[in-house]
């Protein structure tokens, strides 16, 4: 039996959003109890529409905010319950690649710097090796040697990406959250960052947590993967079964929207109708019934329980 890289149970994050004296509190659930894991090695997509609290999930795992409730084992440590203190020794195993590659990378520091400073942080060198590891660095994410004293606005968004995830490897991780690592790039770029990220990830056998709302990218790199709806996760499974079965009508949603060039294809029309609803006032009972159109008279008063209905395939809908 594999034991889990990352392990997260029932984890939620309210948000307070307004507190007036003497009424009651108003809280955004941005995460509303979720439950999945990570095995080594192994890439897990999250995907969803924009609000569904994909980026704050990610947050969550590296302690950038604290969880509301749950918990969050990372090789058998629980997270949640760790101070500041005692996450740096963790931190070293969390990396992080950001969505934007040049808001995340400082303008006055060098290429060299960026990627020295978390080696030099987590005691992995000194200064007299640090600048050797680092090129060999930037060779492995496909930079060369005399770049190391450029400045960001000296690269394209691709190269300032490849910064980012050589800064991401220099302390050794295990885990790597991508949150969106590829939305502002060019399409012939965001081919070449994802294949590099799948060729490390064999090279120094990392495990992904990959963030998008593109479900095309999602499908490219990852294994298993989670369908996010207002802060619940609503189905997972194998990439494969996924996409030839969805069984969610969520998930059977977003598949239906994605643009096909082959001739022939014949669309379901199962586009969603309507906003996603607020995550402040989210509905009753299963929080997707008030854009569904297969919706049972049960949806609006209970909610829904994430179920296994065949092996390793989990859904969170009353027709199962």
């Amino acid at each position: 039996m594999v034991e889990h890289l990352l392990e997260v149970i029932d984890l939620k994050k309210h948000f307070l959003v307004e507190k007036k004296l003497g009424q009651k509190k108003v809280f955004l659930r941005a995460v509303d109890g979720i439950d999945f894991f990570i095995n080594p090695g192994e890439t897990l997509g999250l995907v969803g529409e924009s609000g569904c609290g994909k980026t704050t999930v990610g947050r969550l795992i590296l302690k950038l905010i604290e969880p509301t409730e749950g918990k969050i084992f990372f090789e058998n440590k629980d997270l949640a319950g760790l101070n500041k203190k005692g996450m740096h020794s963790v931190r070293r195993s969390l990396q992080l690649i950001f969505q934007d590659p040049f808001a995340s990378l400082n303008p006055r520091m060098t290429v060299g710097n960026i990627v020295g400073r978390p080696m030099e942080i987590h005691g992995l060198t000194d200064r007299s090796n640090r600048d050797e590891k680092v090129c060999d660095l930037l060779e492995e994410v496909g930079l060369r040697k005399d770049q190391f004293d450029r400045y960001p606005h000296e690269f394209s968004g691709g190269q300032r990406q490849r910064v980012g995830i050589a800064r991401a490897l220099a302390t050794q991780p295990k885990l790597i959250v991508a949150d969106e690592p590829t939305s502002a790039l060019d399409v012939s770029v965001q081919a070449q960052i994802l294949n590099l990220m799948k060729d490390l990830q064999k090279q120094f056998g990392l495990a992904y947590l990959f963030i998008s709302h593109n479900i095309g990218v999602i499908r490219h790199i990852s294994d298993r993967i989670g369908v996010m709806y207002l802060g619940k996760i609503v189905e997972m499974a194998d990439k494969r079964r996924l996409f030839q079965s969805p069984a969610h009508p969520y998930t059977q949603a977003l598949l239906d929207a994605v643009p096909s060039l082959c001739v022939g294809i014949q669309r379901k029309d199962l586009l969603l109708e309507g906003d996603v609803p607020s995550a402040i006032n989210p509905p009753s009972g299963c929080p997707f019934h008030t854009r569904c159109r297969r919706v049972l008279p049960v949806c609006p008063n209970e909610e829904t329980v994430f179920k296994e209905i065949e092996k390793d395939h989990w859904v969170a809908c009353h027709l199962y």
